[in-house]
């Protein structure tokens, strides 16, 4: 495998533009990802206005997530495109493009009429509108993460990626609160009646202020210098991913499903699952899931700090295992009443954090020529296979266990040590047959 060697692969310390730019890159990925994921915290709602009464409840919440789930599955056509000009055209205007195409549909969702205005159309437009939605997050995503990443210097690039995370997840969090201040300011009535479209319509304005925030970034100075040596891909990136880089593809792949695994069951699916199993109030699943999201927040940048000091294996290996034992702890507390949720489901976000050092991996694992291509195609595809179908998967199961979202997150968490495991084995190796020099 042949990489570009840049002057941006030394050990100098972060500076005032690298803080910058991480700013700027993780607040404009936290309001544009609040677009992306502010659906599901309304998807009871949103379940009962665009689809008929008279259907059974677990059949309503199953094409809601399924529309939910589309928006997924639509990801690899907007990222594999815009990876594809990312690493012909540069970094920075694909960065920016995103914004666009998720605020536009995002504001439409919110003036959306409902199914009893226009019957079987409404949830086709929805779905159409969540389409868009996921192609848009498809190249924001692992674009963002190859933006930041090439920014700084080479031993911090586990912390950009973290922060990167952080400020997702923070638009996540961004998305409980407003979501909390929605079913706390309005009785059930008016949320329905027109509440729920305050969060959709505020994520139009966010989507505008986050392109706004990204006129004042830079390329990357990886790319910048590719280009001034004429050292971009010579034939379609992707073509070379798939022929040359397929060991990057599979682990990417896999570690992908570990995100999809805690974010989409631990922090986007327990407010639904906290209602409907457990009937506790929306308002007080959502406080509580705000205070997992801060937790998550946070483990996300001491997770990209670690896997900078001791290396991808240790992290992951430590990482699993913290989000096997707070998954199983938070699952079977709630059986025994309602007196630990806080802390435990705090706990649990925290240890979801490890999705923080996923991109770390991901960046590495694929030479800048074509590393936007090779991280959004593996990234986006697994996401839309195993993020797209876990809501549906699990909604399922949980006809037979209520505990199916435990099982679910511990076997990926034990998927995620046997990865962990894989990286420290091959980073002995590579340790071991390079020279030693005085």
């Amino acid at each position: 495998m042949t990489t570009v060697r840049t002057t941006h692969d030394h050990n100098r310390p972060l500076n005032r533009q690298d803080y910058k730019t991480l700013s700027l890159a993780a607040l404009g990925g936290a309001l544009e990802f609040y677009d992306f994921i502010i659906f599901v915290f309304f998807a009871v709602v949103i379940g009962e206005l665009f689809f008929p009464a008279d259907i059974p409840e677990w059949l309503r919440q199953f094409q809601t997530f399924g529309i939910f789930a589309a928006g997924y599955l639509a990801r690899p056509l907007g990222g594999i495109i815009m990876a594809h000009f990312g690493d012909l055209i540069g970094r920075k205007r694909m960065f920016t493009l995103s914004i666009l195409l998720m605020a536009l549909p995002t504001l439409l969702i919110g003036l959306l009429p409902t199914y009893a205005t226009l019957g079987i159309a409404a949830p086709l437009l929805l779905l159409l509108l969540r389409i868009m939605q996921g192609a848009a997050i498809g190249g924001e995503v692992p674009g963002a993460w190859v933006f930041v990443a090439e920014h700084v210097p080479a031993k911090r690039v586990g912390l950009a990626c973290g922060t990167l995370t952080a400020g997702l997840t923070a638009g996540i969090l961004l998305g409980s609160l407003v979501a909390t201040a929605i079913n706390r300011g309005m009785s059930p009535v008016e949320v329905s009646e027109w509440g729920w479209r305050l969060a959709f319509v505020l994520g139009g304005v966010f989507g505008i202020v986050a392109m706004y925030l990204r006129r004042w970034l830079h390329e990357t100075p990886v790319f910048a210098e590719m280009q001034a040596n004429k050292a971009l891909a010579a034939e379609l990136p992707l073509k070379t991913v798939l022929r040359e880089h397929k060991g990057s593809v599979v682990i990417s792949m896999l570690l992908t499903w570990l995100l999809s695994a805690g974010i989409v069951v631990v922090i986007l699916m327990t407010p639904t699952y906290l209602q409907k199993v457990h009937a506790i109030s929306p308002a007080d699943a959502l406080t509580a899931n705000s205070l997992a999201i801060l937790a998550l927040t946070l483990g996300c940048v001491l997770y990209g700090r670690l896997i900078d000091a001791i290396g991808s294996g240790p992290t992951f290996m430590l990482g699993s295992l913290l989000l096997a034992g707070a998954t199983y702890a938070f699952y079977h507390g709630l059986a025994g009443g309602m007196d630990q949720l806080i802390p435990l489901y705090t706990l649990a976000g925290f240890a979801v954090g490890i999705v923080g050092a996923v991109p770390y991996v991901m960046v590495n694992a694929f030479p800048a020529v074509v590393r936007f291509s090779g991280l959004s195609f593996s990234y986006n595809v697994a996401y839309a296979i195993f993020g797209g179908l876990t809501p549906m998967l699990v909604t399922l199961w949980m006809k037979e266990d209520v505990l199916a979202p435990s099982h679910y997150v511990v076997s990926l968490a034990a998927l995620g040590f046997v990865l962990g495991l894989l990286l420290w084995l091959r980073q002995r190796g590579q340790r071991q047959s390079t020279p030693q020099t005085a």
